[in-house]
Formats: structure tokens, C-alpha cells, sequence
């Protein structure tokens, strides 16, 4: 009997990434960026529980993973990781992950599972055998995480690197990763901070955006849903970010007027710059992930790409992007 022995938490809010650059000198892991949806994995009773970064029960969604409460046994866990789609390239999809996220439909949701699966990308290990790890430096936890030896079917540990990050970021580029993870080797876990000790460092700009309104379409897409107009919170106030116009499919942009439709209002929910006149605005509650080139003086993104709605992220907490 373990006098010490605590039941799993019932919720933790992960530790994020502050936005940086390549960390110089010795004492820093570099992991690749998955370009997923967060979630902790609660495994007790060789059963599975799946939260999303905001707390939510999203176990449903993804039946392949179910077998990796199995997979530990009688052991006991809380992990970290990413879930991630990957496209035909093999590389991280989050367009394809898209497909998974929002289903409710039982039947569909087993369908797309055989034929659209995702991989829950492992990196951290934070509860284990009835003992919190919180405080343990990262390379401990990363060596108790190695150790549970979980590769699955639909679950993986991604190898780390410790130093030469320059030469991982390279790799990712090549490849056309989103980028990499640098974490320091002493760094405990922090639920809810977003800590200097982990720094996400970009090949691609990416940005959440909360949809405020959307204009009419012209030519092929003429009398329907053309552009989203977007903004992000700056000093607790809805700013005007540009509009997104590019990288819809057809189903896509037809699934997401049919969401903007009850959410119609008569007034503007930015204050300060107001997008074209045209705009249809709707209550600022969906956020998107697009992809830019950079960000104006103004504060606006140039050459945005629609890549998908997420529902891990509450609108109220979208603020400027990160460059």
C-alpha cells in the first residue's frame, strides 16, 4: 500500500509555448510542432478519458484511441500529446483534422475512423501510478514517458532532441512542418502558464481569428458566403484583422455560412477601423486558424489562407498574432 498514492486529477490545463526564436546555448530539448488539436489523456482502470484544451469531454470523437487506456494496463496515467490528422503527403493536416473535430453522429464518427484516423502525438507524462510529476524537470518526465514504451496503431512518443535545434528546424522546413517545440531540460510542468521555458519557433505564420462578419462572394461564388472578416482582441476590444477569402473548399465554405447564419446581428462587433461596407456581421463567437504572410502596421494579415475552424479555443481569448 502507497500511503502517497493520489487518484488521477480530475482536469489539468495544459502548459503552452510562448512564440520566440531559436534558443541558444546547452539545456534545451527540440521536439517537431505538430500542427493538431491539444489533449491530456487521463488512462486509469485500463480505460481512456480525452479532454480538450479547454477542459471539454471529447473522448467521443475519437474511437481509434480508446485501446491506449488498454495499452497501459493496471498502469495509471495522465498524458499529454497532440491529435493529429495526416494528409495523403503524410504530412500533419489540420484542413483533414477538421473533419473529425465537430462530429457528433455516432455512426459517422466510426466511419471516419477507419477511413480518416487520427495519431495522438505523446510528449509529456504529468500523473503516473498514483504520483503527481509536476514538478519533475521535463528530461525526467520525458524519461518516465519513454519508459511506458506506447506505441500504438494510433498513438506514438515522438523521439526528442536534445541541442542542435537549428539542425531540426532545418529538417522540419524541408519537410513543410509548421515548426519545432524548444522546452528547457529542468523546466516542471505549469498547468495553464504559458511559460518561457517552452518557446514554439514557426516555419509557417499561423493565427487563430475570430469571425466577426463575412462578405458576399463574387463571380463563381457569386450569392454566397465569399470572404470571412476577422479580428482579435487587443486591450479587451474586437480589432479588425482583414479578411480571409482563400482556402475554402466548396463544402467547406457552405458548412461554415450554414454556422454564421444564426449568428447574424444589424450592428458591428469591431471597434476602432471597421471592415467594407459590405459586410454581413455576426456575433463574434467562431474562431479560425489561417495562415499569412505578415502583419501590416495596422495590425491586419496579408495573404490569409483558411484552414479551419477550432472549437478548443474560446473567441474571447484570441489576441494579436504572434508576428
Amino acid at each position: 500500500m502507497d500511503p502517497d498514492r493520489e487518484p488521477l486529477p480530475d482536469d489539468v490545463e495544459p502548459m503552452l509555448a510562448k512564440p520566440g526564436g531559436l534558443p541558444d546555448g546547452d539545456g534545451w530539448a527540440f521536439e517537431i510542432k505538430w500542427d493538431g488539436v491539444r489533449a491530456l489523456a487521463f488512462c486509469a482502470d485500463g480505460r481512456l478519458r480525452l479532454h480538450s484544451r479547454r477542459g471539454g469531454d471529447i473522448t467521443p470523437r475519437y474511437p481509434e484511441l480508446e485501446p491506449l487506456g488498454r495499452a497501459l494496463g493496471a498502469r495509471q496515467a495522465l498524458l499529454d500529446g497532440e491529435i493529429v490528422a495526416f494528409g495523403a503527403d503524410g504530412r500533419p493536416s489540420f484542413e483533414r483534422l477538421q473533419r473529425r473535430m465537430h462530429l457528433t453522429d455516432a455512426g459517422l464518427v466510426r466511419r471516419l475512423a477507419q477511413s480518416e484516423p487520427v495519431v495522438y502525438a505523446i510528449f509529456d507524462v504529468l500523473h503516473l501510478q498514483g504520483h503527481s510529476l509536476l514538478e519533475l524537470r521535463y528530461e525526467q518526465r520525458r524519461t518516465l514517458l519513454d519508459a511506458l514504451a506506447l506505441a500504438g496503431p494510433a498513438w506514438q512518443v515522438p523521439a526528442y532532441h536534445r541541442g542542435d535545434g537549428a539542425a531540426l528546424l532545418a529538417a522540419t522546413r524541408a519537410q513543410r512542418l509548421e515548426g519545432v517545440v524548444a522546452k528547457r531540460l529542468d523546466s516542471p510542468y505549469r498547468p495553464g502558464s504559458r511559460s518561457g521555458a517552452w518557446l514554439k519557433v514557426k516555419n509557417v505564420r499561423t493565427a487563430d481569428v475570430v469571425v466577426g462578419g463575412w462578405l458576399p462572394g463574387e463571380g463563381q461564388r457569386a450569392g454566397r458566403l465569399g470572404a470571412l472578416v476577422t479580428g482579435v482582441h487587443r486591450d479587451g476590444e474586437l480589432r479588425y484583422a482583414g479578411r480571409v477569402g482563400s482556402g475554402f473548399t466548396q463544402a467547406e465554405l457552405d458548412r461554415v455560412a450554414r454556422l454564421l447564419a444564426p449568428l447574424a446581428r444589424a450592428d458591428t462587433p469591431f471597434s476602432g477601423t471597421q471592415p467594407p461596407k459590405a459586410t454581413h456581421f455576426v456575433e463574434p463567437r467562431l474562431v479560425a486558424v489561417v495562415e499569412y504572410g505578415e502583419l501590416t502596421a495596422s495590425g491586419t494579415l496579408r495573404h490569409p489562407r483558411y484552414k479551419g475552424l477550432r472549437d478548443d479555443v474560446l473567441a474571447a481569448d484570441v489576441g494579436p498574432p504572434d508576428a
